[in-house]
């Protein structure tokens, strides 16, 4: 027979699902009044801004017309073509492939492998357009020099990761391996651009995001982008040791699907080629 405390936590969890379902229906009124292209939207896109604002509906709803917005904006065509992002392709620093023990899709970055922008006018325009209707609430400083050339790659990114995610899963890993990171590599609009694109416009997709080989150095661009990091985005970033980075990772990820760069037996494969 079933324990009185598990009746009670599923009885729990059949009334949060029902408010959830609830809220999402109000959501749903408001964004196809304000916005009816909305009306092609499943539930599954409404309930991952719902939960990124605590179920504020009014809160949700502000965040996905904005994300609605940017979408017909930045990606009119509806995706990110590799000619559009050959800068950051060319330098062959992110890789798709395998599962965690979820069946969550796995990316690596090989951050020492990223260098600022040096790509083409129409990039610069895509990207830095981004960053402006992105960062606006952060009040962070935006001036005409900025180059920012990750946008549209991290766009073609998450449309790759999407596409393979099988029935009934919303999320993904990333593994950022800064082995050999450097000065160099630093680049801090880039990463705050990138974190306002996770956070505004594909809010509950990241399941983890696990920082492996960072060096001493890293520290000081961190310290940078720390403030700007959502609560909740911060509690999926882990730094691990290097001493327990193989066992760390094997907690959820099987050793046929972590990359052979970090004790697994995947070999890498470009995000262009998956």
């Amino acid at each position: 027979m079933m324990m009185g405390s598990e009746k009670m936590n599923n009885s729990m969890e059949i009334e949060d699902e029902n408010i959830e379902k609830t809220k999402i229906s109000l959501m749903r009124i408001l964004v196809e009044k304000q916005d009816p292209s909305s009306k092609e939207v499943e539930d599954g896109a409404l309930r991952r801004f719902l939960r990124a604002r605590d179920l504020d509906v009014e809160k949700a709803s502000n965040m996905f017309l904005k994300y609605l917005n940017w979408k017909r904006n930045f990606v009119p065509n509806g995706s990110i073509s590799p000619s559009e992002i050959r800068h950051e392709i060319q330098q062959n620093k992110m890789f798709l492939q395998g599962w965690d023990k979820k069946g969550r899709p796995i990316a690596l970055l090989l951050a020492a492998r990223h260098f600022q922008h040096e790509g083409g006018v129409d990039e610069f325009k895509r990207t830095y357009f981004t960053f402006q209707t992105s960062t606006n609430s952060q009040n962070v400083l935006v001036d005409d020099d900025f180059e920012f050339s990750l946008t549209g790659f991290i766009v073609y990114l998450f449309d790759k990761i999407i596409t393979r995610m099988p029935p009934g899963q919303e999320k993904f890993i990333v593994i950022g391996d800064l082995k050999g990171w450097g000065y160099a590599n630093s680049d801090i609009r880039a990463y705050l651009a990138a974190l306002s694109l996770v956070q505004d416009y594909y809010p509950e997709r990241l399941e983890k995001l696990f920082v492996v080989h960072a060096p001493y150095i890293f520290m000081t661009a961190w310290k940078v982008v720390y403030p700007f990091i959502d609560p909740k985005t911060r509690k999926k970033m882990i730094f691990v040791d290097n001493k327990s980075l193989k066992s760390t990772l094997l907690e959820e990820i099987d050793e046929s699907q972590l990359p052979a760069t970090l004790g697994g037996k995947l070999e890498l494969v470009p995000i262009h080629n998956s």
